[in-house]
């Protein structure tokens, strides 16, 4: 009897024993048969587990036959498997989840599912940012998103653009708030493209969270990360390419025609023939020797615009062990510009950090550094006097080199305008650059007190020092021509070439505690609280040093440095005294206490309210604090019984969203007068001007009585999927004023504000307001295991109306129209989209005399009892202006609306198809109803015209569209109608990408997990029928806040390059 007890325990322990070991398995994709990466395997109902690596495989040890195991991805529905002695090797398949589940969206300090989700929030993931293969992050946005418009300073590399959420608010920084892994970042050049997770927009109430800082929408971006208990992952991107301009400027291109051109418009002013034509249509400068015609044309646009090259490389790793996780990735991007080839190169190093640690079960530290080295080499660009408006006006006879010895190496160009001189000795005679280093680092600890409860705090920082290094060689444009650089002691003291060399220091400072709270009732309440408070703080320290006049004649990049400058011809950038006043740095604070609250019930209703205090140390004591309150709902309509399991409607969730957000985005203490000012001071006996005693006075004129802008903002939304998830449509209706618009008006003359050093107050007085709709819709089709396929397309509607202007005008003005005369282009008027184009409208071209004279019999009597006039100074061929008053005389009452720069509607759309290893991804973007101010022709008689002006008026050519060429006084050309107002619609094709995967059976010998190449281009085509360079381009300053009055007028913009890339990814 005991024998047979001993046997039978013997047998239970060797069948325990065998019953443990080792569980393998692989798991993909349902629909894409594709592996899955970083799917969890956990035993239930405990915390043991592991995930799977590159190739979709896992081994989980000591699992016991019986054991249920449970597989889970984001995205995914959770599957169990119960173990079985014959089953300890398997293929597990995971279906996609059925209602945007569990695609994590981030909504500001913390996350939710897509189905919880009640604002108007929009997700771009790493591989529809890979795809496109971006420079900068900005470009992967671009017609991805609905409602979000990204148009460019400048197409130069490494230069900044303007990201508009739903339009344009205010006169000053219409800046979205962005933040990567929660910390501030201004400038997204700084930012690899390739280190990033999810890009999540927040367009509408819920931005609330983020208070004042969110005014005008968030960005927030998600930097990848490791997983715990994994293997070290590697990954290398690496792409070569170059660029190309996308267009060039259609100018007279033949010099018959130009010679005739000028002749006529010389004529025409009054003066004498300046070409005279000999045989064959060759052509002599006025009388000169005949036997010496003018043999050169210039093409000025060939000569400037170059190929440049490309080159990007990155290179990422990622693991993690059971506490730890851990991600690093690095890059290097060098682009030489399209102008200049190295004179406007861009490079950019980033090193990227990332960890996560758990302590203990409780406790867990996180932390992440990004670090930016960027160097940026520039040429004056977009603006009067800049490269590319020298190439467009000067003249085509004169040619790039000279040999005369007497010259500066160089053609000297026949235009006598200051501005425009030979663009090629402009590049070669710039030395300018800007180099940019940054750390941005972030670090958090987390305490979970008890289930559902967790006490967070986070302490982010960012450093940034831009140096600024630039040297003006002793050089000669010729007789008056701007840039030129004497070097004749006998004129002023500190003549001579220059160097300056410049270094601000940028430092925040962001700390932020919250709590957290969630807790599950009865399986059908569901409550998220938080409640938190952030402390924030900006600095700004200003230095550097400026030095006149090499010594022993030293002139060249390499000698410029201050030890060959004068001791006494070097001078400080602030002197003690601006130090003492503060006039070198600045400082500002923001406080914040916000609480927010989500509830669900039974996953069909939701509920989100927000709450935030802001306190802001812009204003003063009176308006520093401000409540902003928001809430949002939801319906999940799919849920309903009703609907459930519907064969058709997979999904369909109603939202709304209404809040009111506050914004302090102006400029420092102008809530208080400051001594910063200039003043003469008298006592009447002075006998010269030497004696009148100069000193300090009030600087710019304060208001105490500002207070916050404030944005209130609604959105009603309605999410749907259908036919099993393949077809996804959003569409939102939204309407968004601002208020309170905190602006500089123009003020009486006796207040002082023209004085030295002053400025009008700032006040609150505008309203603005942005309303429309946006739409996506979207279609994915497995067909079969080898070919799935996707579409998508999205829209954007936008109305943009100012309400109210609360200056004494009733308008505020700015831009700048045609050198010299310097007419204001654009304003700021109720009725009208913010920054829209003031001036004449016009009615074609006055054909002959008969017809001005028929227009001044019916003119009404002068009060001097003068001649009657309808159009003072008007002659046959001049633009004919409209009378918008019907007061029967053109006076600048019949200024009036001539367009905007502010686009009616924008859309993006996509496509992409997979048949087996090849992939084909293209995308497109389109603009229309925004209009450009073409004012990159300079007035001048030799300066190069487009094309279209061989279709001007004269008595042989009736022409009803262009008027006739002049030089002098002109009503055509000294007024700003709308003959300079462009249509400025376009349609781009952003990208078109191929792409081949080798099989994993060719890659195993090399140690390669996965290897994929591709060609891949960028900005291929433009279709538009704007005449200048670029239609996106919208100028406004090359610091992303693009001051809407006056955007939109074109000086000569920089073109976004056309690139081409040939690259490879791999994993190991």
């Amino acid at each position: 009897m005991l024998r047979s007890v001993i046997t039978f325990f013997l047998f239970l322990s060797v069948t325990s024993l065998t019953a443990q070991g080792d569980f393998r398995g692989i798991i993909f994709d349902q629909s894409t048969n594709s592996p899955i990466i970083g799917a969890t395997i956990i035993i239930k109902d405990t915390t043991k587990g592991t995930t799977t690596d590159f190739d979709g495989n896992f081994i989980l040890s000591n699992v016991s036959v019986g054991t249920t195991l449970v597989f889970s991805y984001l995205g995914y529905n959770s599957q169990e498997i119960v173990v079985d002695e014959n089953n300890n090797n398997i293929t597990v398949y995971l279906e996609p989840s059925t209602s945007e589940l569990s695609e994590v969206v981030l909504v500001g300090y913390g996350s939710q599912s897509k189905k919880e989700v009640t604002g108007a929030v929009t997700v771009l993931g790493s591989k529809d940012i890979e795809k496109l293969n971006p420079v900068r992050v900005e470009q992967a946005i671009q017609g991805q998103v609905a409602g979000v418009n990204v148009t460019t300073a400048s197409g130069s590399p490494g230069s900044g653009v303007n990201i508009r959420i739903r339009g344009i608010s205010t006169n000053g920084d219409s800046r979205p708030l962005i933040l990567v892994d929660g910390n501030i970042i201004e400038d997204l050049s700084v930012i690899n493209p390739n280190d990033i997770k999810s890009i999540n927009i927040l367009k509408d109430a819920t931005a609330g969270i983020y208070g004042v800082q969110g005014a005008n929408g968030v960005i927030l971006i998600e930097t990848k990360t490791g997983r715990k208990n994994t293997q070290i992952r590697v990954n290398v991107d690496s792409y070569y390419g170059f660029q190309n301009t996308t267009k060039k400027v259609d100018l007279i291109d033949n010099a018959y025609d130009y010679a005739n051109f000028i002749n006529n418009a010389s004529v025409n002013g009054g003066g004498r023939i300046k070409f005279n034509t000999i045989e064959n249509r060759r052509l002599v400068f006025g009388l000169k020797d005949p036997n010496n015609p003018i043999e050169t044309f210039t093409d000025w646009q060939d000569a400037v615009f170059e190929t440049a090259a490309i080159h990007n490389t990155n290179v990422g790793f990622n693991g993690g062990t059971e506490k730890l996780a851990y991600s690093f990735g690095a890059s290097y991007l060098d682009q030489d510009g399209i102008v200049g080839l190295e004179k406007s190169n861009y490079t950019r190093t980033t090193a990227r950090f990332n960890l996560q640690y758990d302590i203990f079960d409780k406790i867990k530290l996180s932390g992440s550094a990004i670090y930016t080295n960027s160097t940026k080499n520039n040429l004056i660009e977009s603006s009067i006097g800049s490269v590319l408006y020298s190439a467009l006006n000067i003249d085509p006879f004169t040619p790039v080199r000279s040999t005369d010895p007497n010259g500066n190496g160089y053609g000297e160009t026949l235009v006598s305008a200051r501005e425009v001189v030979n663009p090629i000795a402009m590049i070669e005679n710039t030395y300018n650059t800007s180099r940019i280093d940054k750390i941005s680092t972030t670090f958090g600890i987390s305490y979970n007190i008890i289930k559902g409860l967790k006490l967070e705090s986070k302490f982010q920082h960012n450093h940034a020092a831009v140096l600024t290094n630039i040297f003006l060689p002793v050089f000669n444009y010729g007789p008056g021509k701007q840039g030129t650089v004497e070097d004749n002691p006998n004129i002023i003291k500190d003549d001579g070439n220059s160097v300056t060399d410049n270094v601000d220091f940028y430092e925040d400072y962001k700390w932020e505690n919250f709590i957290t709270y969630s807790k599950e009732f009865d399986e059908s309440h569901k409550i998220n609280a938080l409640i938190g408070t952030s402390i924030q703080e900006f600095k700004g320290l200003f230095t550097g040093r400026s030095g006149r006049g090499l010594i022993n004649n030293r002139n060249t990049i390499e000698e410029a440095i201050f030890a060959y400058v004068p001791p006494e011809n070097i001078r400080k950038r602030f002197n003690e005294i601006q130090i003492a006043d503060g006039e070198n740095k600045f400082i500002s604070r923001l406080e914040s206490i916000f609480a927010r609250i989500q509830y669900t019930y039974n996953d069909k209703y939701l509920l989100s309210a927000v709450l935030r205090r802001d306190g802001s140390s812009k204003f003063g004591k009176v308006y520093r604090y401000g409540y902003f309150p928001s809430g949002s709902l939801g319906w999940n309509i799919s849920e309903e019984n009703f609907l459930r399991n519907n064969s058709t409607v997979s999904y369909l969730k109603l939202r709304a969203s209404y809040g009111v957000i506050g914004s302090d985005r102006i400029d420092l203490n102008k809530f208080i007068s400051l001594l910063d000012g200039e003043a003469l001071y008298t006592n009447n006996d002075e006998l010269d001007a030497d004696d009148v005693l100069m000193g300090k006075a009030i600087g710019g004129l304060s208001n105490p009585e500002i207070r916050w802008e404030n944005t209130v903002s609604g959105n009603i939304g309605i999410d749907a999927k259908f036919l099993d998830n393949d077809l996804s449509f959003s569409l939102d209706v939204f309407s968004k004023k601002t208020n309170d618009l905190l602006v500089q008006a123009n003020v009486s003359g006796v207040l002082g504000a023209a004085a030295p050093g002053s400025s009008p107050p700032v006040i609150n007085a505008g309203d603005v307001l942005n309303e429309g709709f946006e739409a996506l819709i979207s279609y994915n089709k497995a067909i079969n295991d080898n070919l799935r396929f996707n579409v998508s397309y999205n829209f954007s509607k936008l109305h943009n109306e100012v309400i109210y202007v609360g200056s004494t005008e009733g308008f505020l003005e700015g831009g700048s129209f045609m050198v010299g005369e310097n007419l204001r282009t654009s304003r700021m008027e109720a009725g009208h989209p913010i920054g829209y184009f003031y001036g004449y409208k016009t009615d074609g071209v006055y054909q002959n005399q008969a017809e001005i004279d028929a227009l001044n019999f019916n003119a009404p009597v002068p009060t001097n009892g003068g001649t009657k006039v309808y159009h003072s100074n008007a002659k046959p061929g001049d633009l004919k202006f409209v009378d918008v008053n019907g007061d029967n005389t053109i006076t600048v009452e019949d200024k009036t609306y001539l367009g905007d720069p502010i686009p009616d509607m924008t859309m993006g759309l996509t496509f992409g198809i997979n048949y087996k290893n090849m992939d084909f991804s293209a995308s497109s973007f389109a603009s229309l109803g925004n209009d450009l101010v073409r004012d990159y022709e300079r007035k001048n008689l030799y300066s190069n015209k487009g094309s279209y002006v061989m279709d001007s008026w004269t008595t042989t050519n009736p022409s009803n569209t262009v008027p006739r060429p002049v030089n002098g006084a002109s009503v055509s050309f000294d007024n700003f109608s709308d003959y300079f107002v462009e249509d400025a619609s376009y349609l781009r094709i952003q990208n078109i990408q191929f792409g081949y995967t080798f099989k994993e059976t060719l890659l195993q010998q090399f140690a390669i997990k996965k290897c994929r190449i591709y060609l891949s281009g960028n900005n291929l085509f433009t279709f538009t029928n704007y005449k200048g360079y670029d239609p996106s381009a919208i100028g406004g300053g090359t610091d992303g806040k693009g001051e809407p009055i006056g955007s939109g007028i074109d000086k000569g913009f920089y073109p976004v390059a056309k690139t081409f890339l040939i690259g490879t990814s791999l994993n190991f």
